[in-house]
C-alpha cells in the first residue's frame, strides 16, 4: 500500500503549518485597505514617516532572580568539606511587561503589579508617562502610535478619554490579527544587580 500511494501515485504525507488565525475575506480585505494607505504614506513621506513610528506591545514574563552554580563559590582549604547547592525552582511570579519602541531605541518600558490588571483605566495613565517620555526623548518629532487591537487599546473609555487627543499622539489603523504588520523590537538586555 505505502509503495503504490508514495512512489507510483507520488503522493506524500504533509503536515499542516499552525496559522495564529483563519482570516475571513472581510479580514483579508481590511489588511489590504490598511496596507495599501501605510504603503501610500511611506511613499509620500518616505524616511521621515517610518523614524514617527512608535510601536507598543505588551507581554507576560516569568520573574524569579537565578543564582548560578560558580556565584556562591568561596576559598575552602582542600581537607573541609564542599558546600551544598541547591536546585532553585522559578517562582510563580508573572510580570505584565508593556514596552514601547522606535526606530532607534527602546523609548520606554514598564512593569505592571501583579495585582493590577489590563484594561482601559490601566492603558491611560501608561500613555499620559509615554507622552512625558516623548517630550524628553524624541523632542520636535509628531509621534505616530501603532498599538495593536487588544480589548484596552481599542476600548470606548480609551478612546473617549485618550491622551491621544489631549497630548497630540495620533494612531496608526491596525487590522486584527497582523503581527507581522509590527516593524521588530529592538534588541533589549537586561542585567540584574
Amino acid at each position: 500500500m505505502h509503495h503504490i500511494v508514495s512512489i507510483v501515485l507520488g503522493y506524500r504525507k504533509v503536515a499542516a503549518r499552525w496559522a495564529p488565525r483563519q482570516l475571513t475575506v472581510e479580514m483579508k480585505t481590511q489588511r489590504k485597505g490598511v496596507c495599501t494607505q501605510l504603503l501610500g504614506r511611506y511613499n509620500v513621506e518616505r524616511e521621515a514617516f517610518l523614524q514617527r513610528i512608535l510601536t507598543g506591545d505588551e507581554s507576560w514574563v516569568h520573574h524569579y532572580n537565578p543564582e548560578y552554580k560558580a556565584q556562591p563559590m568561596e576559598y575552602r582549604h582542600k581537607t573541609s568539606a564542599n558546600p551544598r547547592k541547591f536546585k532553585v525552582f522559578a517562582s510563580a511570579r508573572n510580570a505584565f511587561f508593556a514596552v514601547f519602541w522606535d526606530m532607534e531605541r527602546v523609548v520606554q518600558m514598564e512593569f505592571l503589579e501583579q495585582s493590577q490588571t489590563v484594561n482601559s483605566g490601566r492603558d491611560n495613565p501608561t500613555l499620559r508617562a509615554l507622552k512625558l517620555r516623548l517630550r524628553h526623548v524624541r523632542h520636535d518629532r509628531d509621534s505616530i502610535l501603532q498599538n495593536g487591537n487588544a480589548r484596552p487599546h481599542t476600548s470606548r473609555q480609551t478612546q473617549d478619554a485618550l491622551p491621544f487627543r489631549q497630548l497630540e499622539i495620533t494612531t496608526l489603523p491596525y487590522p486584527a490579527y497582523s503581527l507581522d504588520l509590527a516593524p521588530p523590537p529592538p534588541t533589549i538586555i537586561c542585567f540584574s544587580n
